[in-house]
């Protein structure tokens, strides 16, 4: 099973994600922003990091580009729920190095199934079911 960060400044996503991802074997280290999460990861490696967009202290986009740049190997997932007029944040993200994108809302099976595909462990998904 994998280490996983998981970024989100919105404690019921946080916690919910914390729940999947703990349920299907992960392990899993909780950020409330882009700044916790890059300092997490100047001293520890992540097997992957799922990052929000919107927060505070850091944005996700600069999370997202500053973690590629620390760890080119780890895959990023980018999510977001914030309004898509104008420039999709998530395609942005993508370009910045995010190998994958989730909208929100979206289900504890949709996560872990994505998590599992990303770290090559298709089995894990089936907890949710």
């Amino acid at each position: 099973m994998g280490r996983i960060l998981v970024v989100d400044d919105e404690p019921g996503m946080l916690r919910m994600s914390r729940r999947a991802l703990e349920g299907a074997g992960h392990c899993v280290i909780g950020c409330e922003n882009g700044r916790e999460a890059l300092k997490h990861l100047e001293s520890s490696v992540a097997d992957l990091m799922i990052t929000d967009i919107f927060m505070p202290e850091m944005e996700g986009l600069e999370a997202v580009q500053k973690a590629h740049l620390l760890h080119p190997e780890m895959p990023i997932v980018a999510v977001s729920g914030g309004s898509f007029e104008g420039p999709d944040y998530l395609q942005v993200a993508q370009a910045f190095g995010a190998v994958a994108i989730l909208r929100k809302p979206f289900l504890a099976r949709e996560l872990v199934g994505l998590v599992a595909g990303l770290l090559g462990s298709a089995g894990e998904g089936d907890a949710l079911k």
